[in-house]
């Protein structure tokens, strides 16, 4: 029996989830409650034996992973395919600038993601499915009986966890929001996968300020 253990974790608040700007491949920098909740986060995994930690090469998810890494002497792997969904000309714009001009487009995005095919020079949530998916079991299965820790996006954590739930793309809006360094546990033991934990903040060591749900 092979069992893999798989901590996935979104980064910290950005300054572009505060004026709720999409970021996809672009990127800003963590707030300082950004910072914390990383911390917080760091905190909570003190006593986990990690083997790995993996990220986005993204540097707002770089950042998270090395301040969740803390003293441990462990290398940050970074991977390409756990980047955010690229979102092409939308990136550094907010929703109502978007609608402004492409109202049909974020529609789709929003109500219709099986359907939904960029006209901005961005990915198709199944273009992301076809690069994240074979980048993670590539990494699972190089860690055979060990704990791994994966920081990734909001939309791209969404699609993971979809593919373990079997949730169909039509569906993929209807799958708890990710907070940011929200703490999700997946158990992989002889193709056998289960969810032991989506999403949770209870890390968080205050009242959890209002948190802007800005999607990536």
């Amino acid at each position: 029996m092979t069992k893999t253990t798989i901590y996935l974790t979104r980064h910290g608040q950005t300054e572009w989830n505060v004026a709720k700007k999409m970021q996809g491949h672009q990127d800003s920098a963590l707030t300082a409650q950004g910072v914390l909740q990383a911390t917080w986060l760091r905190d909570a995994m003190l006593t986990m034996d990690l083997a790995a930690i993996y990220s986005s090469t993204s540097p707002r998810a770089m950042t998270t992973a090395e301040i969740i890494r803390g003293q441990r002497p462990l290398k940050i792997i970074t991977d390409d395919a756990l980047r955010e969904i690229h979102m092409g000309d939308w990136e550094g714009r907010t929703r109502s600038e978007i609608l402004q001009t492409d109202a049909q487009g974020m529609a789709s995005f929003s109500q219709q993601p099986a359907e939904y095919i960029p006209n901005h020079q961005g990915e198709s949530f199944d273009a992301v499915l076809k690069r994240v998916i074979p980048a993670l079991h590539e990494i699972i299965a190089q860690h055979p009986e060990q704990t791994i820790l994966i920081v990734s996006h909001g939309i791209t954590l969404r699609l993971i966890l979809s593919y373990f739930e079997q949730r169909p793309l039509t569906e993929l809006w209807s799958s708890p929001f990710m907070q940011p360094t929200a703490l999700s546990k997946v158990v992989v033991e002889d193709n056998k996968t289960t969810i032991e934990l989506y999403g949770d903040v209870s890390h968080y060591k205050d009242p959890a300020p209002e948190q802007v749900q800005n999607r990536k």
